[in-house]
């Protein structure tokens, strides 16, 4: 090629470069460029010269190019999209309504109740988070999922063998706000149904009835001696779950006794009581937030406090000796 051609050939090159950030700088070129042939066709040059000024371009930071994508104008790219996968460990007595809650967030969810051990590594890989809903999870198990960089968070109980997300119903604060109420309804007699493990449950509830009557007497009783405890002058019955207060109804129903009873834990529509319920639309809210927003230096603990749930006279299964 003589060197005359070659001068025109650089010549329409770089008035071709000029002509195209002249347009990107008034704004006629944005965001996302048309492909290379109608973008030549526009600017009536070949294709071969529109690509080498647009890759000159991109070269001096004026464009963004990828293969796939096509050319943008710098910094008008729309930010990808990272498309969460989550994978929800569950225990088939896992309420529905809290699987639920976890899908109307719009997050592409899988929900697994067969034994860990049954997971393999590989199937792990599609997953962005990990929600532990189960009861007896392997702690080994969440920790390499830690290890992996797997956001996880724990629900309803603290991890004891590392540390990482959990969201916790607050239950001794339920407890305290229930003892009272029932205190300032005229009841000095109360009984706590609650699992072996829970008796600062117990605590709580005595010492919020204390402060409005000393003479409160809370004591920690099984299901099957709840109907004993009311006939022993027991007039309601505080249920550390809506599951023991459906128990203790069926109790004292089978005995043909009535005592006010509430509860508190996770409870949703159904909830057989009134009392303190965190809804599994909370719990859902609070677990996506910790996935979505992860915390980098230090895994976090979300506790959550619940609302007083009214459940109407006609609803009850016991009628009250204080309505």
């Amino acid at each position: 090629m003589s060197t005359e051609n070659t001068e025109s050939l650089s010549y329409k090159f770089q008035r071709l470069r000029e002509r195209l950030r002249e347009a990107i700088v008034n704004g006629e070129l944005s965001g996302k460029l048309p492909g290379e042939r109608a973008l030549a066709a526009q600017f009536r040059v070949n294709a071969k010269t529109l690509s080498k000024a647009l890759t000159d371009l991109a070269a001096e930071g004026i464009l963004d190019r990828s293969i796939g994508r096509g050319t943008y104008v710098k910094g008008q790219a729309p930010t990808p999209v990272t498309v969460s996968r989550w994978l929800v460990l569950a225990d088939p007595q896992t309420p529905a309504e809290l699987i639920e809650s976890f899908r109307q967030h719009g997050e592409s969810i899988q929900v697994l109740t067969d034994p860990i051990e049954k997971i393999r590594p590989s199937f792990l890989n599609q997953f962005t988070g990990v929600i532990d809903l189960a009861s007896d999870t392997p702690e080994s198990f969440l920790r390499d999922l830690v290890v992996r960089n797997i956001c996880v968070v724990v629900v309803g109980r603290e991890s004891r063998g590392y540390s990482m997300n959990a969201v916790m119903v607050d239950l001794q604060l339920g407890a305290a706000r229930v003892a009272r109420s029932l205190v300032l309804s005229g009841h000095r007699q109360i009984a706590m149904v609650s699992d072996s493990a829970q008796g600062d449950l117990v605590l709580a509830a005595r010492s919020a009835a204390s402060r409005i009557d000393e003479s409160t007497v809370i004591d920690s009783v099984r299901v099957r001696d709840v109907p004993l405890a009311v006939r022993s002058g027991v007039t309601a019955v505080l249920c550390a779950s809506p599951a023991i207060a459906k128990d203790v109804a069926a109790a004292l129903k089978t005995a043909n006794l009535s005592s006010e009873v509430m509860a508190i834990g996770l409870g949703g529509d159904d909830v057989n009581c009134s009392g303190y319920y965190v809804n599994p639309a909370q719990i859902a809210s609070a677990v996506t937030e910790l996935l979505t927003n992860p915390q980098p230096c230090r895994p976090a603990t979300l506790w959550l406090a619940g609302d007083y749930k009214q459940r109407s006279a006609a609803a009850l299964p016991l009628r009250s000796q204080f309505a």
